[in-house]
């Protein structure tokens, strides 16, 4: 049982911009934090304790968007870099610097992660002879799983981008 576990929890977190989530997360939390802190660990409180609050609780909210919506996860790291540079003018340098770091690094995470593609298995069509390669190109070779020898699966598009 606990096997399982850890497999679903290791299926689920390959499945979604987990890391990138959890930095977001903890960036917002450090800067929605620090203006609810004592007056001797604040650089200052004022009107940047109300933007402070406000930044933190929304970057929280992106990291759980990139979580439990991965489709929204380009969105969710362009808002949460923003936010995080924005914070560093708006909120104690954006959590003493350590929270716009997080930000930037877990917004970077969501907006740069793909998800994997399914292997494709050839189908009965697919296996006519194909013509030359067109001359100054290189013509990837497949295997018979359509697995290209790296060990990635073959796409028609040769810019490589997933379906």
């Amino acid at each position: 049982m606990l096997l399982s576990l850890r497999r679903r929890w290791r299926q689920w977190r390959r499945g979604r911009p987990f890391w990138g989530g959890f930095f977001a997360i903890l960036a917002g939390a450090e800067i929605c934090v620090l203006p609810l802190a004592p007056l001797k660990v604040m650089l200052q409180q004022g009107i940047a304790g109300i933007p402070s609050v406000l930044m933190g609780i929304v970057m929280i909210v992106l990291g759980l968007t990139a979580w439990f919506s991965p489709a929204q996860r380009s969105l969710a790291g362009v808002l949460t870099t923003l936010i995080a540079t924005a914070a560093l003018i708006m909120s104690n340098l954006g959590g003493f610097l350590i929270g716009t770091l997080l930000g930037i690094l877990g917004g970077g995470l969501m907006f740069a992660w793909q998800p994997n593609a399914p292997a494709r298995r050839p189908s009965s069509e697919s296996c006519e002879p194909q013509s030359p390669a067109p001359t100054g190109t290189t013509p990837t070779r497949t295997t018979p799983t359509g697995t290209t020898p790296t060990g990635t699966t073959a796409h028609p598009d040769p810019q490589g981008a997933q379906p």
